[in-house]
């Protein structure tokens, strides 16, 4: 439901947008470290609109304000925003950027919060304001703060040591790769503000982000001598200062501006990726003039392709995981029909599987579960207040995944609670199409997701149908659940690289009746030959141990390859998970992962 003060406090804000001389506002959904899950501080967008969605921008002005949302959001924007406040738009189709362009007019003012602001992001802001005779305007404080009264405090978690055995690399190890990325790009240094790259490079995790194991600091590491860390010293614990210490100085955040002077100073060259990197960070730099060289986080490719033990770690992980979701799916199954199950209690009971385990650490995303219509909402957020119950001969939804100190895993499985329409099992087959096409993908060098993502929309796309989300992402190795630089979509240039894991998948959502997703974590391997091929070629090994719900499948539709393929599997499934199992549990999943044929 929309949030009735919605309307005051933009009313609120456009007061304090007067004082500050701005005809428009923007208000992302990121903290300062442009992070996808942020701390309760941080939810500016949310308090203000009442949308809750993981990513999203608003844009305020005198007498109207628009909030933009990707294609995973299109559906619940409407519902928890007051539309008569808010136009929704959307992100990919009208950037806000573009927007600005054709709306803003010359002489009108957009302020935004520089921290909260990628370099990227305020580029594209800036060049559409100049083509009209406007301004972007980088403020000293943040408007919303300003009038969000009873703001949630800034949350002081101690960090920890990630230990070498689940980092596979010694923060030595890794500063020795950082500094020949810096020396081929004739950097002295390179400010990463990143927290996941923060958190890799050094070996150390948090707890301030919800479900994200990062550290929210920003860091100076150079080519030659100590690194410095910026971060509140009272959530460095003397383990950690003594594992830091060898490589790097800590400092508080309050010290990043001279750091930052003293960098200019010296006239030496400083790596900035303008993706993850706060335009205040880059207008810091550009006012003590700087030599600013634009490029790539040098963390980002080490840390997207995981190292043998990561490897190791992650089929640990998701072999555990594994043994938590037979688990939650037999109970499911048993519990489901009695029609006293909602959404909000399943969720809850899933999470008691997981930290039955004692290597969980926390859940790595808020558990999407969703029965009947909502499961149409592709990142539809469940609550106890509007929780829908499971009802017989519907489809229910659950997208999960856990935090291990060995591995991040992130899975869907899609089941029926009775009996299935014809029409239900078709897009469900089609949908599970899609995946195995990707699962059992071979492909040369150089691929990127781009290349591959009309695979797993090729049997919907026979229908003429389809889903508004990318098929894949990356996944972090006890970090982020959603990690770049891969993705499987059409805008995934990044190629495929050994040691990436990336999700696989697809889905279809038909608005007001059901939706359908299935998801397995795939890791890319390395380069081997074919028999009777010229090329080597990579290819995909699936990490995620589960069975797929047979009473959705249309075996008919399935190809050899692809019954293949899903039997195969499920006797992978049982296989691993069986020793784990007993009594009922078991003789289910031997059930489930029969032959399908």
């Amino acid at each position: 439901m929309p949030d009735s003060l919605t309307a005051q406090r933009v009313d609120l804000l456009r007061k304090k947008m007067q004082a500050a001389k701005v005809s428009a506002y923007l208000v992302p959904r990121q903290d300062e470290f442009q992070g996808e899950y942020v701390p309760a501080y941080a939810e500016r967008l949310k308090w203000l609109t009442g949308f809750a969605g993981s990513w999203g921008v608003a844009i305020v002005r005198v007498k109207d304000a628009h909030i933009f949302v990707d294609g995973r959001y299109t559906i619940q924007v409407k519902e928890q925003v007051d539309t008569k406040v808010f136009k929704p738009l959307h992100l990919i189709n009208t950037p806000p950027h573009q927007w600005v362009e054709q709306n803003l007019k010359k002489g009108d003012r957009l302020g935004f919060d520089p921290w909260l602001t990628t370099v990227a992001d305020a580029n594209r802001l800036s060049a559409a304001c100049e083509k009209l005779g406007a301004k972007l305007v980088a403020l000293g404080h943040n408007l919303v703060d300003a009038i969000w009264d009873d703001q949630p405090p800034r949350p002081d978690a101690a960090i920890s040591v990630h230990p070498t055995q689940f980092a596979g690399l010694s923060t030595e190890k890794k500063l020795e790769q950082i500094s020949k990325v810096l020396e081929k790009d004739g950097a002295e240094s390179v400010v990463l503000a990143e927290p996941s790259s923060v958190a890799w490079l050094f070996n150390i995790r948090g707890r301030d982000i919800p479900f994200t194991p990062v550290v929210p600091a920003y860091a100076i590491v150079r080519r030659k001598g100590k690194a410095e860390i910026f971060i509140d010293p009272a959530k460095v614990p003397e383990d950690v200062i003594d594992h830091i210490a060898k490589h790097a100085i800590i400092k508080k955040r309050q010290h990043l501006d001279a750091a930052l002077a003293a960098l200019g100073r010296k006239k030496a060259a400083v790596l900035l990726d303008e993706s993850s990197v706060p335009a205040a960070i880059r207008n810091a730099l550009a006012k003590v003039k700087a030599r600013i060289v634009s490029g790539t986080d040098p963390c980002t490719l080490y840390k997207a392709q995981k190292n043998s033990t990561e490897q190791q770690g992650a089929r640990a992980a998701h072999r555990r995981d594994g043994v938590a979701m037979v688990r939650f799916l037999h109970w499911l199954e048993q519990e489901a029909p009695s029609g006293e199950l909602t959404e909000w209690g399943v969720a809850q009971q899933l999470h008691a599987f997981r930290a039955a385990s004692p290597e969980f650490k926390d859940a790595s995303f808020g558990t999407i579960s969703a029965a009947g219509p909502n499961a149409a909402i592709p990142h539809y957020h469940v609550s106890e207040e509007s929780s829908l119950p499971l009802r017989m001969n519907e489809i229910f939804l659950i997208d999960s995944g856990g935090q291990y100190e060995d591995g991040t895993t992130d899975i869907t499985r899609t089941v029926i609670v009775g009996q299935p329409t014809d029409d239900m099992r078709d897009r469900y087959t089609r949908v599970l199409k899609g995946m195995i096409q990707l699962s059992v993908l071979r492909f040369p060098a150089g691929t990127t997701g781009a290349h591959i993502d009309a695979l797993a929309r090729a049997a919907l796309w026979k229908a003429g149908l389809d889903f508004d989300h990318g098929t894949g992402h990356g996944v972090g190795s006890y970090l982020s659940v959603h990690e770049g630089p891969a993705r499987i979509s059409k805008t995934g240039h990044q190629a495929l690289l050994p040691g990436m894991i990336l999700s696989d998948e697809p889905g279809y959502y038909r608005a007001g009746e059901y939706g359908i997703r299935i998801e397995n974590l795939l890791l890319v391997t390395p380069p081997a030959k074919i028999d009777g091929g010229d090329r080597e070629m990579l290819g995909f090994e699936t990490l995620t141990l589960c069975p797929i719900d047979r009473r959705l499948i249309d075996a008919r539709m399935l190809t050899r390859e692809e019954l293949d393929w899903l039997d195969a599997y499920h006797a992978r499934v049982w296989r691993e998970l069986r020793p784990f199992m007993d009594g009922p549990e078991a003789t289910w999943l031997t059930r489930v992962c029969g032959p399908v044929r």
